[in-house]
């Protein structure tokens, strides 16, 4: 059994995001046909400039035509049992029922990893896990045997989402209350979605960031200032 390292790549998107998204908002306002709107190869920067203006009026249906596809890698079960909670979006998960884990990798918290005490023990049940599984497997089917694995166990699955709810994911799962894991993951892919597509994603970060304020109340880290204070109550 080996530690695994997160690994996330985009392995496809929407081609030519920001006519399409372009493209999609003109509809709205235009009695021009959206086909000839986005054949017509309209300048990349009187693009950017109307869907900058669209999203800061809140119109982000259009956002919903463009796409990212990520591999991810070295993820624990707890973060995917997170983020397939995120409904808007496609998944495909590695199996346990088909996939063996006669070798399991694992996840290790960092308050484990910092402590060498915590961290020998923490190996130690993984280990005894592992053979707990392996006796299991070599009686029964590994759709049984799965069922000792700790939510420890890593993972590989394929996300889809569309960027604006990459948008609302970012804004959830980037503030400093998501868990360690999911956070870690949400800022890999933000960086991805920042390369390839800036206008949309630029600006884009915990909702506290878009808001002004942190609506978590009692529960605020403290980075951003009450809603009360930033509206001067």
């Amino acid at each position: 059994m080996t530690h695994a390292k997160l690994n996330v790549e985009l392995i496809e998107y929407t081609q030519n995001p920001l006519s399409v998204i372009y493209s999609a908002a003109r509809q709205c306002y235009s009695s021009e046909f959206a086909g000839e709107i986005f054949k017509n190869k309209t300048d990349p920067d009187k693009q950017e400039r109307f869907v900058e203006k669209i999203i800061g009026l809140g119109h982000l249906s259009p956002l919903e035509h463009v796409k990212f596809t990520f591999a991810i890698e070295g993820v624990s079960r707890a973060l995917t049992h997170q983020l397939v909670r995120h409904r808007i979006a496609s998944y495909s998960q590695q199996s346990q029922r088909y996939v063996k884990e006669n070798n399991f990798k694992y996840i290790v918290p960092p308050s484990i990893e910092k402590d060498e005490k915590l961290k020998k023990e923490f190996k130690d049940i993984m280990s005894k896990i592992q053979k707990a599984y392996n006796k299991i497997l070599e009686a029964t089917s590994s759709q049984d045997a799965r069922f000792v694995l700790p939510q420890a166990a890593e993972t590989k699955i394929v996300v889809t989402m569309n960027a604006r709810e990459l948008l609302h994911f970012f804004e959830e799962r980037c503030c400093t209350r998501a868990q360690w894991e999911i956070r870690k993951l949400a800022y890999e892919m933000l960086l991805i979605c920042k390369k390839e597509l800036s206008v949309v994603f630029s600006m884009t970060g915990p909702k506290c960031l878009k808001r002004g304020y942190c609506p978590e109340g009692k529960f605020s880290c403290g980075l951003a200032p009450s809603k009360e204070k930033a509206l001067g109550k």
